[in-house]
């Protein structure tokens, strides 16, 4: 269970801070709207992630037992691969381009629709979280219930923290994203070491 917890909040938080098109509006949306209008957003997730999960792990369940080895160590590289941008973006320094948006518009069930038309998430639940989702749960229910709370609740919390981060002064912003971003170089490329060697012990 324990390293199913750490998983789950680790995997979230390097989510949650990599550079994307959701942390790009979210980043927008609190510069221009304020945070109190922009914190809904950080729930955008929860609606979204719902068919994306149900998809992968589908596919999951079906898949024949020498797939789930290479599933692991394809989502080992893709996680290095992640690690390898987020470093690269680490060493630039993040900017905060603005999109425009109606006054009125609904700025949680945009958020959800930038999430779910973004390739991460997909990406992420099939090679890594899918997996690990469904090894879990082979054995036990109660660790896929904790890698799913552990994941979510990491996600929103984290996010919310971002969006407020984004509103406050111009400076703030960019250098509290450059410190969990390099946290998340970290944890990305630990996690995709991880995946690699659990991809090949269990070929073997």
């Amino acid at each position: 269970m324990f390293k199913y917890l750490i998983f789950g909040i680790t995997y979230a938080f390097a989510c949650a801070v990599q550079p994307g098109p959701f942390q790009t509006f979210l980043m927008a949306q609190a510069l221009e709207r304020g945070w109190k209008r922009t914190l809904p957003a950080a729930l955008a997730p929860l609606l979204s992630d719902g068919p994306i999960i149900l998809i992968a792990v589908v596919l999951l369940r079906s898949m024949p037992p020498w797939l789930e080895p290479l599933l692991f160590f394809t989502g080992g590289l893709f996680l290095i691969y992640l690690a390898f941008l987020s470093y690269r973006n680490w060493q630039s320094s993040p900017s905060s381009e603005k999109v425009t948006e109606p006054p009125h518009a609904d700025t949680l069930t945009k958020a959800a629709m930038v999430n779910l038309l973004n390739p991460n998430p997909w990406l992420g639940w099939t090679l890594v979280m899918g997996p690990l989702l469904v090894s879990g749960w082979r054995e036990s229910p109660f660790n896929g219930i904790v890698l799913l709370a552990a994941f979510y609740l990491t996600m929103v919390i984290t996010t919310a923290i971002l969006i407020v981060a984004f509103a406050g002064a111009g400076r703030i912003g960019p250098r509290i994203n450059r410190i969990l971003l390099f946290i998340a170089t970290l944890g990305l490329a630990a996690f995709g070491v991880y995946a690699l060697i659990r991809g090949i012990l269990t070929f073997f």
